[in-house]
């Protein structure tokens, strides 16, 4: 009988190239997450997914008279309510993405520990059900610019890429506390400090104009003031301008969270499942 040998040939880098394929190969199941997450969010509360505006909303208010009518900060030539509002999108959005991107793998153990797939899929899908709550808060932006007969400018066509810059930062930032809050349980504690703590130094309330010229280019290695100063100039035109250095700054550290959150995330996903 003819003896069949089968010759296996280990090609460098191919492990690599197929796992990108995989999340491809994947995708009905990074579907189904977040689809669930959308449902499982807002199930059983009384107002639904009014609670996607509501926070935001109530933020903005309490931002606009701490900062626009008792410290009488500067507005760029806006109303101060929708100087608020353009910063508290991009942050509810980061914001809402590190906190359920650092409990996504937690969240899906059962899952992890018992089926191959991607794992990236997990915290990639915890972004994209924020980037959904950030779609739905964009009505308030939309209702303040009605209020105040205010009319973006051409400026606001660009808004698509700091979008996209915002997922970048998003996506770097969540997979760095994910892989972290697998192997030590204690981020849990310390994700919900660097929310509070990020809010109060990123331009959030105020417009980032106010920091004097010599501390700009060190504000701006906070990446959430590159992000925030990006959304106000696409939406906000006019009178407001950006810090093209501070900017470039801040856009340099985007690019090295989401590169090395890929890279550390790619080198812990092989110990998920035995540690979760």
């Amino acid at each position: 009988m003819a003896e069949v040998i089968q010759e296996i040939i280990i090609e460098s880098g191919r492990t690599e190239k197929q796992y990108w394929k995989d999340i491809w190969k994947y995708r009905e199941l990074f579907y189904f997450l977040a689809w669930r997450d959308i449902l499982v969010r807002y199930k059983q509360t009384a107002i639904g997914i009014a609670w996607a505006l509501i926070r935001p909303f109530l933020t903005m208010v309490v931002f606009t008279v701490i900062f626009g009518n008792l410290a009488k900060l500067p507005s760029e030539g806006v109303p101060y309510p929708i100087l608020v509002f353009a910063g508290m999108l991009p942050w509810q959005f980061f914001a809402n993405s590190l906190s359920e991107c650092s409990n996504s793998l937690i969240g899906n153990a059962n899952l992890i520990s018992k089926v191959y797939f991607p794992r990236l899929i997990v915290p990639t899908s915890a972004v994209v059900v924020s980037f959904v709550d950030f779609m739905i808060s964009g009505m308030i932006l939309l209702a303040l610019m009605i209020w105040y007969n205010f009319v973006p400018t051409w400026r606001i066509i660009t808004l698509p890429i700091f979008i996209l810059i915002a997922f970048a930062l998003s996506m770097g930032a969540g997979l760095w506390f994910a892989s972290l809050n697998v192997q030590y349980r204690d981020f849990r504690f310390i994700v919900p400090f660097v929310v509070q703590f990020g809010l109060y130094v990123s331009p959030v309330g105020f417009s980032s104009s106010i920091v004097p010229e010599k501390w700009r280019l060190l504000y701006s290695l906070n990446p959430m003031v590159g992000v925030i100063d990006g959304f106000r100039w696409a939406i906000l035109g006019g009178e407001y301008q950006l810090h093209l250095l501070g900017f470039t700054v801040s856009l340099i550290f985007v690019g090295l969270f989401l590169v090395s959150g890929i890279w550390f995330f790619r080198k812990m996903e092989r110990t998920f499942a035995d540690v979760i």
